[in-house]
């Protein structure tokens, strides 16, 4: 994606600067810096050199566009980042820059770095995930009582209130954010096995190096290395898969109800958002439609780090390469996906007044089912469904409303009063259990998220 162009619609500036080049060096030097102190821990180099070579691992001192451009020779960045570094170290102390990068390999400073970059991402997808809950939260308790069209197959099925809608973003919303958690407390890790996964180099130390390296970067220890094993990068993007997922849903809901035809809600607007070149009086629920471009891509990119799974014998020939750039594109693209369904929850605008007009579009018919019920307990079932469909239908033949065919239909009104009749065409009348579930969505809220 153009980063000047076409990223910035979809990315905030705070996501791409976390999954950008510069983060991505600054933690390969974080490792770097963070490995030679492991080993001056275990008593494999001089705590001296440990700290020289730390000092020298500021990301400032380099460019990353030039040590890509030198990495192409290796294939990865790494040797050619050990070869300034190195020059860095060696301009402060000879003797140290002897134990720069000492008994790594390229793929545990950049899966290390991988698992860095990750954590702080996935800190703040989790920060706009609960803005979302909280906002979808507030959402559910101010309409609970917000009576609107249900729809199944896109067509108005029974009354249902914007509460239990906007809780029915919730649920799966904390579900996914319950996932991120997981991945974020133990699914991520320190990588360090040397050349083939054994730590040879660093002699009977290397497994207290290994220890000394994960807790200096505050990243679980690993059981063994894991150069082949990609459970860790496709559970990453696995978590945010099922987010984009949740997301784009959320996304298209808004999307439908702001169409023109039915403006039940309209995202926030201000600072020309959702304009045309065209048309003037258009009012676009772009946020809503940048989230879905990016949750799109994301289980896009998700496939491409499944299909990255499977890797030759103790070093990949190509599935590993092809982690760097998916990976950071599927946590940025999350991440503006997150932030845009946050700026629409936290602002959406609803129109309960137009939810109330749609309520009537079908005539009476969204209350079909519950004139069965009704006239059920004096004809039974079956007649009195019968009855119904049949009134139902002339309702549409005779441009009517069923009101109206119910009364002229002797069956029904002989055993309906009018008062009867009115009362089980009203909405507000037939909503079950919705005002219950959405007390129990915020009372899982309250648990997982807002105690």
């Amino acid at each position: 994606m153009s980063d000047d162009l076409f990223r910035p619609l979809f990315v905030p500036d705070a996501f791409r600067e976390v999954v950008g080049g510069r983060a991505w060096l600054g933690a390969m030097l974080e490792a770097e810096g963070a490995l030679a102190v492991a080993e001056a821990h275990a008593g494999l180099i001089p705590h001296e050199a440990a700290e020289v070579i730390a000092s020298c691992c500021d990301v400032e001192r380099f460019d990353p566009e030039e040590i890509g451009r030198s990495g192409r020779a290796a294939g990865n960045p790494v040797p050619a980042l050990v070869k300034v570094l190195t020059a860095a170290v060696s301009e402060v102390s000879e003797e140290a820059a002897r134990h720069v990068h000492k008994g790594a390999t390229s793929q545990d400073i950049t899966d290390t770095a991988a698992m860095l970059v990750a954590r702080r991402a996935l800190d703040l997808i989790l920060s706009e995930v609960d803005g979302i809950a909280s906002a979808c939260a507030r959402l559910a308790e101010e309409h609970r009582g917000t009576v609107m069209p249900g729809r199944t197959l896109m067509q108005q099925a029974l009354p249902v209130t914007f509460g239990l809608k906007a809780a029915g973003w919730l649920v799966p919303v904390l579900e996914a954010r319950r996932r991120l958690m997981e991945v974020r407390a133990g699914g991520l890790a320190a990588q360090l096995g040397g050349a083939a996964g054994t730590l040879a180099s660093l002699g009977d130390a290397g497994l207290l190096v290994l220890e000394e390296f994960a807790l200096e970067l505050e990243l679980p220890e690993p059981v063994i290395p894991w150069h082949t094993n990609r459970t860790r990068i496709v559970g990453i993007a696995d978590a945010l898969s099922l987010l984009a997922g949740v997301l784009e849903n959320i996304s298209e809901d808004v999307i439908l109800m702001a169409q023109t035809e039915v403006g039940e809600v309209a995202e926030p607007a201000g600072g020309g958002r959702g304009g045309s070149s065209t048309l003037p009086h258009k009012r676009n629920p772009i946020l809503s439609v940048t989230a879905v471009a990016s949750c799109r891509r994301v289980r896009d990119l998700a496939r491409t780090l499944l299909g990255a799974m499977v890797q030759e014998h103790e070093r990949a020939a190509g599935a590993w390469h092809v982690e760097w750039e998916a990976l950071s594109e599927v946590l940025a693209l999350t991440g503006g996906a997150a932030s845009a369904v946050r700026e629409v929850t936290e602002g959406l605008e609803v129109r309960p007044e137009r939810m109330r007009e749609n309520l009537g579009v079908t005539d009476g018919l969204l209350l079909a089912e519950n004139v069965t019920t009704v006239a059920s307990r004096k004809l039974g079932r079956l007649e009195a469904h019968e009855l119904v469909k049949a009134a139902s239908h002339r309702t549409f033949e005779n441009e009517s409303s069923l009101r109206d065919e119910i009364l002229a239909e002797p069956a029904l009104s002989d055993v309906l009063s009018p008062e009867e009749i009115d009362a089980a065409l009203d909405p507000q009348s037939y909503l079950g259990s919705a005002e219950a579930f959405v007390d129990r969505t915020l009372a899982l809220y309250r648990k997982e998220v807002n105690p």
